[in-house]
């Protein structure tokens, strides 16, 4: 059984503390590494991912930016919320199972 989930790519700035606690699991990168790669501070990101504030739209953009640089995409379902995924590497070969919906590939 198929089925279509449409997704549109979610706008700059629009980065939930959710949606950057997944990115950072989905790079292997810890708080710190992300502070390093978008030039926002350590504190800010665990003041944000703990929900205790909200990001002025410059450090929103910085942190949603470094990890776009490495392949994270911000993306909306309609009916279902946001989400990230993960762009394969440049020169990467498709592996077994990746022609199937997301949902029901092999874990690796």
């Amino acid at each position: 059984m198929e089925t279509d989930i449409s997704f549109t790519f979610q706008q700059p700035g629009g980065l939930t503390a959710a949606q950057c606690r997944a990115a950072r699991a989905l790079v292997d990168w810890s708080q710190a590494d992300l502070a390093r790669q978008s030039g926002v501070g350590c504190s800010t990101i665990r003041s944000f991912e703990q929900g205790r504030h909200a990001l002025m739209r410059a450090n929103h953009l910085a942190l949603q930016a470094a990890l776009e640089r490495v392949g994270v995409v911000f993306v909306e379902v309609p009916g279902i919320g946001s989400g990230v995924v993960l762009r394969p590497a440049a020169g990467d070969a498709a592996a077994p199972g990746d022609d199937l919906p997301p949902w029901t590939r092999p874990m690796r």
